[in-house]
């Protein structure tokens, strides 16, 4: 719409120009009708291709504008769908571990229903992957409630603890970390264990009972056991299993995390508890 607005004030000022020739050629008497027709004619051959060549850097412009604001229009639409997804995965996240609990506890009562979990989203900005640490450094921002301890998922499943907390930034220990210990168990079996990190790529699940029946494939998911975390979020599947334990395969890629969330499902840690009633 500019464009054609500016082409035709641009051909309409050069017919203008040519027009005033012409009535000045007419006073003289140096011109009759015939010569006014082709001129006007002539001048719109002239007008037309040299406004096509002025607008040109306009049109450029425009162009670029309208094509950086649709970027901008998509970065947004983009951010609110990681937001919506991430509230799918906790949600469906819940009702997966609902459905068990509703077998399980159909027959007791006063069960006490955890409270409603806060989060809020982080852009991995660092990544540590040495022999000695396997951690991320997430931006945070300001006043955001975040603390140690705190869960870290993505869009596929676990992905760590909040290990530091500085002004703007957080780290987190990803669950390949060494010192990444987290309660886990079989999804189809119920079978629990204890996921550690080796400073590997996939963590090992240990302290498994000696009837357990581990098969590749089987998937695993937190069972709630230890609090911080709540039951049934993905951590991943069976890789392997020896005698010794089994390795579990991340459902997430820890190598190429770009986001994370980190959630306050509001669970208290029970070694806490137990070192305050000591006191």
């Amino acid at each position: 719409m500019h464009l054609s607005r500016l082409r035709r004030t641009i051909k309409k000022s050069a017919i203008a120009v040519l027009f005033v020739l012409v009535f000045v050629f007419m006073l003289l008497n140096k011109t009759n009708n015939a010569l006014i027709e082709k001129t006007s004619t002539t001048a719109e051959e002239i007008v037309t291709p040299i406004t096509e060549i002025l607008v040109m850097p306009a049109s450029m412009l425009l162009n670029g504008y309208d094509y950086l604001r649709s970027l901008r229009k998509i970065d947004l639409e983009n951010q609110a769908l990681r937001e919506e997804n991430h509230k799918l995965i906790i949600a469906n996240a819940k009702n997966r571990a609902l459905e068990v609990e509703n077998k399980i506890l159909s027959d007791m009562l006063n069960y006490v229903v955890p409270p409603k979990a806060d989060f809020i989203t982080a852009k991995v900005v660092a990544q540590e992957g040495t022999a000695f640490a396997h951690s991320l450094t997430v931006y945070v921002g300001e006043n955001n409630h975040v603390e140690k301890g705190q869960v870290a998922i993505s869009d596929k499943g676990v992905v760590g603890r909040v290990e530091d907390v500085g002004s703007r930034y957080a780290k987190i220990a990803l669950i390949n970390n060494i010192n990444s210990k987290i309660s886990v168990m079989i999804e189809s079996s119920r079978v629990r264990g204890m996921m550690v990190g080796q400073n590997d790529i996939w963590p090992e699940m240990v302290f498994l009972p000696l009837d357990a029946e581990l098969k590749v494939g089987d998937k695993v998911i937190t069972s709630g056991i230890g609090g911080v975390f709540p039951v049934g979020l993905p951590v991943g599947k069976i890789a392997s299993v020896s005698k010794s334990g089994a390795k579990i395969e991340p459902a997430n890629n820890l190598s190429r995390l770009e986001y994370v969330m980190i959630v306050d499902y509001k669970l208290p840690d029970p070694a806490d508890e137990v070192y305050e009633g000591r006191r």
